[in-house]
């Protein structure tokens, strides 16, 4: 027992960077989804964005939900072979890969009606695979290592993974399908051009949903020997006393709250940034693509930094310190709103926003479930039980439903504000109110979240007391 659980505690580079890369294996699905589905389904196939923020909320509100369902089935999952996580990683990998393509492949010609069901249908579909796989797949990163400053270099190279996701999304989805053309001036406005990012989304899931699932692997049987025996029954009420204990954690509940706004500013960007970056600011797909470009770089970059900035002053401050970065970048994006007709087609103008947000995104993604994983510690020293999946699927789980409303909303917003897809230019007042909900609306989420992570109260000495108290009642046990 003891030499497994030194070999979890020193896992190798290349192991983290293999585990690490799972991540942009549905990342790339469920960005490309966020950034592209509102846009394809108003633009492309004519959908009323009523209609569409229905569709995308209620696969949202699904993909929410059965993430807890998801995280307390792996949870309870004794596989020899596949251990807890493993089986569900294959499976969702193939399974995202082949539903995606479907996705995007919508003919234009069909009837409304059936338009409609087609996307729900395949976005509840490929949100069902997404979470198959994402759950299990996260809670994996959580068991690898129980050391406090390794949780943090895991998920710093998870995130780079799922920036390199958002990146290939947007940037390379701009620059690579998303050429103008004689006929498709602004190529985003190519339906062919989605069919083929569709494609190379879904080979991208396979490929690393493939390699993560054989490069960790040879973990299955030193994770199964940290599982503990438990009570085998795992039906809904147990699953909903999980839920209420995990949200009883202080410390849990503050973290989940934080990361829960932090995402509704993703969402808004994912939702409507690109409409309002045509519309609002007229760029083309090259001006988009060299803002998130920029953006996703320093997001990748920074990841190093933010591993050493939280094991120099701690997590805590660290994540405040990239909420505070993310703040002043939509300060300054809300006086380029006001002063659009001025900045609009101007790439130069968007940079210190591109860098401000890049930093601050590069913390949030990762710290957040770095910081899950030690508040699962305290709840081991109070239930002896750890559950991963029950943590990290409650966490998406909030942030997700928070998203679905925010979708949902925005969706009645684009009719509210009169968006008319069929229109080149859209009128004065709607461009700006477009622009004004993603500044408006970011600044407010971000300073919630920050209050939440305020409250936050553990760091590296108490947590360092806590793997002490676990390690010596194991040797109890023992």
């Amino acid at each position: 027992m003891q030499r497994q659980t030194k070999a979890l505690n020193n896992i190798p580079l290349i192991d983290k960077i293999v585990y690490g890369s799972g991540n942009l294996s549905f990342g790339v699905v469920i960005q490309i989804i966020s950034t592209y589905m509102v846009f394809y389904s108003t633009v492309i196939l004519g959908l009323s964005g009523s209609i569409i923020g229905l569709a995308v909320g209620i696969s949202v509100i699904w993909d929410a939900v059965s993430d807890p369902i998801m995280g307390h089935i792996s949870d309870h999952t004794h596989l020899k072979r596949f251990g807890r996580r493993h089986f569900y990683i294959l499976v969702g990998a193939v399974s995202i890969a082949f539903l995606n393509f479907f996705l995007w492949n919508i003919p234009s010609a069909f009837p409304a009606v059936w338009k409609t069901v087609l996307i729900t249908s395949l976005l509840l579909l490929v949100k069902t695979c997404t979470t198959i796989y994402s759950v299990p797949h996260t809670a994996l990163g959580a068991e690898l290592t129980d050391d406090y400053n390794e949780r943090s270099s895991i998920q710093g190279i998870r995130t780079i993974f799922f920036i390199l996701g958002l990146f290939s999304a947007n940037v390379m989805g701009m620059f690579l399908f998303f050429k103008p053309k004689p006929e498709y001036p602004q190529g985003q406005m190519n339906p062919l051009a989605y069919r083929d990012i569709g494609i190379t989304a879904s080979l991208i899931t396979l490929i690393f949903g493939l390699i993560c699932y054989f490069g960790t692997k040879k973990y299955i049987p030193a994770l199964n020997e940290k599982i503990k025996s438990e009570n085998t029954k795992h039906g809904t009420k147990e699953l909903l006393q999980s839920l209420s204990l995990a949200l009883a954690n202080a410390d849990y509940r503050n973290v989940v709250l934080g990361y829960m706004f932090t995402n509704i500013a993703s969402a808004l960007i994912g939702s409507v940034g690109m409409h309002v970056f045509t519309y609002t600011f007229n760029f083309g797909n090259y001006g988009i693509a060299l803002i998130f470009g920029v953006l996703f770089a320093v997001s990748i970059l920074s990841q190093p930094l933010w591993v050493k900035i939280s094991i120099r002053i701690d997590k805590k401050p660290a994540i405040l310190l990239g909420l505070g970065s993310s703040l002043i970048a939509g300060l300054y994006f809300l006086f380029l709103v006001i002063m659009r007709n001025t900045v609009a087609g101007q790439a130069m103008w968007f940079l210190p926003f591109s860098v401000l947000s890049g930093f601050g995104m590069g913390g949030l993604f990762a710290i957040p479930l770095s910081m899950i994983a030690d508040t699962i510690d305290v709840e081991e020293l109070n239930s002896g039980e750890r559950k991963e999946g029950i943590y990290y699927g409650c966490l998406t789980l909030c942030y997700k439903l928070s998203q679905s409303v925010a979708i949902l909303i925005l969706g009645i917003f684009l009719d509210l504000v009169k968006f008319d897809s069929n229109l080149d230019h859209q009128p004065a007042g709607t461009v700006f109110a477009l622009g004004l909900i993603l500044a408006v609306g970011s600044i407010l989420s971000i300073i919630v979240a920050m209050v939440f992570c305020n409250k936050y109260s553990l760091n590296r000495k108490k947590i360092a007391h806590v793997q002490q108290q676990l390690h010596a009642g194991k040797i109890d046990a023992e």
